[in-house]
């Protein structure tokens, strides 16, 4: 019976070249000179220091255009609040989100079920399996998910007839 898995996965070597591209560019921009203004990565969690929350916020837009041109989704980040440090300086949490929590991947089943299509959808761990009697009856259900589901980063894969 054909199926396929929908998911939520992030390169965990693209982000950390993003950050290293982010922590150069900071260290050379004018702007930045004298600056205390870093990004660290512990596994998916990004700690972006700087001076004032200004920037701050240029730091992060640095963060999303290199994460951008490397292909990761920037819809997948969850920022975090900011927090003071020592004097004025501050720093954000970052969290990269992967795999589909259970509350989306609820949404998604029950969006599924409710279209009528002959096709099954099941939470498996951190995925969402839908199998189906026909390919296309599996293609038309992608549509359905891409069309419905945009305010989160979702792949389709290990498509098998």
């Amino acid at each position: 019976m054909p199926s396929f898995d929908i998911v939520s996965e992030v390169d965990k070597q693209e982000v950390k070249n993003a950050v290293e591209q982010t922590n150069k560019e900071v260290s050379t921009r004018f702007d930045f000179k004298g600056s205390e203004a870093r990004v660290e990565q512990a596994e998916y969690v990004l700690t972006v220091y700087a001076d004032d929350e200004f920037k701050l916020g240029q730091v992060l837009d640095i963060l999303n255009g290199k994460l951008t041109k490397r292909g990761v989704d920037i819809k997948c980040l969850d920022l975090g609040k900011t927090e003071k440090v020592s004097g004025n300086k501050v720093k954000q949490a970052v969290t990269v989100k992967t795999g589909v929590e259970t509350e989306l991947a609820k949404k998604i089943v029950k969006l599924v079920k409710d279209s009528k299509l002959k096709v099954q959808a099941s939470i498996q761990g951190e995925a969402v399996r839908v199998t189906g009697a026909k390919r296309d009856v599996l293609q038309e259900a992608i549509q359905l998910v891409k069309k419905s589901v945009t305010d989160f980063p979702l792949q389709f894969q290990n498509f098998r007839d």
